[in-house]
């Protein structure tokens, strides 16, 4: 198992800076982010795709330091009901799916969008609860109309390149849970997973050693973000855990991101990492910093020592204590 990091942290740096930052912590794996919501910093992805020498640069630049790329990330809508974010997001999908099929990762991540209400809906509709009647009828309409043509669509894209696609289970799209993922999994085909980050589930009260096992045991496993969350227990009791306040208003809202080992104790990261091991999944943690109170830097290093305590790196060999 190794330690990676997605290199959104580093946006405001070229290649060779973050790269170079990277390597020197003792991280093992990057994500680049290729276009959406988090953008391609580090990435230049039509060049890529166009041209052999500047993916073999790519690599060099990657590979000279030490490191691997562990996944390409464009969190994205593309059923947003706007049609322009649509298409703009569903290129930066197809595009991060031709370039990892170029590179030879094995994976994309991202999301799995959430469409409007009706045909000439503006914004998406997330749908929370089952009455009035007329969510389910919009809950009903979304997945039958829009979200399983799509994704039936992008799965057998997915397959035909080669690449897996990991979604980030995360409140605000279709996917958000174990059992909204699992039913586009078995409705769109198994190209579709999960890039599992447990910093969406402790706030909508799932328990993320639970989560994972069963993802891991379907075969939906694909990547996995390590990303804290502390859920303020004053606020929370007050407000539950259905917050929008700014995230810059740590004092006031129910729940934060935090570096990994500020909202859960080292022993929960052991606990995760060996849960990992015991269900097959040995790839890659890679850290996501979002911590509003501490700077990039401080937050990823942190998150480092947490994880360089966790993870479990080595074979276990034969088992010496006891017979099978």
């Amino acid at each position: 198992m190794k330690i990676g990091i997605f290199t959104a942290l580093f946006g405001d740096k070229t290649r060779p800076e973050a790269l170079d930052i990277i390597a020197a912590e003792g991280i093992e794996a990057v994500e680049f982010g290729a276009g959406a919501y988090p953008g391609a910093a580090h990435l230049e992805v039509e060049k890529l795709l166009e041209s052999k020498e500047a993916r073999e640069a790519l690599l060099k630049d990657v590979h000279d330091r030490g490191l691997m790329i562990s996944a390409i990330s464009c969190h994205g809508n593309a059923l947003h009901p706007n049609k322009d974010i649509a298409a703009d997001h569903h290129q930066a999908f197809v595009n991060s799916v031709k370039l990892a099929n170029a590179l030879d990762v094995p994976v994309v991540n991202g999301f799995s969008g959430c469409p409007g209400d009706h045909e000439t809906a503006i914004n998406p509709n997330w749908v929370t609860c089952a009455w009035p009647d007329e969510f389910r009828d919009v809950l009903n309409w979304q997945w039958s109309e829009k979200v399983i043509p799509y994704w039936t669509e992008q799965n057998a894209f997915l397959k035909a390149h080669n690449v897996k696609y990991g979604i980030e289970m995360h409140p605000g799209f279709v996917a958000y849970s174990n059992d909204t993922l699992l039913k586009l999994r078995h409705a769109a085909g198994e190209q579709i997973g999960a890039n599992f980050d447990p910093s969406h589930l402790w706030w909508q009260g799932i328990d993320p050693i639970a989560a994972v096992r069963q993802i891991a045991e379907e075969g939906a496993l694909f990547h996995v973000h390590a990303k804290d969350t502390r859920i303020d227990p004053i606020n929370s009791g007050l407000n539950g855990n259905l917050d929008t306040k700014s995230y810059g208003d740590i004092s006031k809202r129910s729940w934060v991101f935090r570096s990994v080992g500020y909202g859960h104790g080292i022993e929960w990261w052991k606990d995760f990492a060996s849960v990992l091991r015991t269900f097959g999944y040995d790839y890659v943690l890679s850290i996501e910093h979002e911590d509003g109170l501490m700077s990039p830097m401080e937050g990823l290093r942190k998150a480092v020592s947490v994880l360089k305590q966790s993870v479990i790196s080595e074979s276990a060999g034969e088992m010496f204590w006891a017979k099978d």
